[in-house]
């Protein structure tokens, strides 16, 4: 199985997410991940659509959702080509871990080029932005703490340079 991202430009109307991910969910395809936002012009939202399968349903969903009525382009955001990125913002009880405590805590922060947030005498709350394997070894090296809370956008992500962009009237 592979792992594919697509970036999808739909025009801003209602019902749109749920016309795509309709889609999804009627043929059995595997959504991974899911991030949607109004472009610099607010008539067009970009979504940002991780999901995986083989070569032939990963190019399925690609010619079916291009189909769709509301959707302008479907591009293939290849490794390579294309800048992703996703949010994660973590609370960390302080209590359990006295020894290591906050200054552990913020270091191990700075080191994936995080930032605190949020801070209370029981937690704090961390941000950090990166590629998804970033995140996920973020989380690993967390395993001394009790995580309270986690909340992760998804990735979102653009093609590198200006070749395949897509000009609007």
């Amino acid at each position: 199985m592979r792992r594919q991202v697509l970036s999808i430009l739909v025009e801003n109307t209602s019902g749109v997410l749920s016309h795509v991910s309709g889609l999804f969910s009627r043929r059995g395809y595997n959504i991974d991940s899911f991030s949607a936002g109004v472009t610099a012009d607010p008539r067009y939202t970009r979504m940002t659509i991780v999901t995986s399968g083989d070569e032939l349903i990963l190019e399925q969903i690609q010619k079916q959702v291009a189909k769709l009525e509301d959707v302008v382009d479907v591009k293939i955001l290849e490794p390579d080509d294309s800048v992703t990125r996703e949010l994660m913002i973590v609370k960390i009880s302080t209590k359990l871990n006295k020894e290591q405590g906050f200054p552990s805590i913020a270091e191990l922060t700075e080191i994936f080029h995080g930032k605190v947030v949020d801070v209370t005498h029981e937690s704090l709350v961390i941000e950090v932005t990166g590629h998804t394997g970033k995140l996920d070894s973020f989380l690993d090296m967390l395993a001394d703490y009790e995580i309270l809370e986690l909340a992760r956008t998804g990735t979102t992500g653009l093609s590198r340079g200006t070749d395949d962009i897509v000009y609007m009237d």
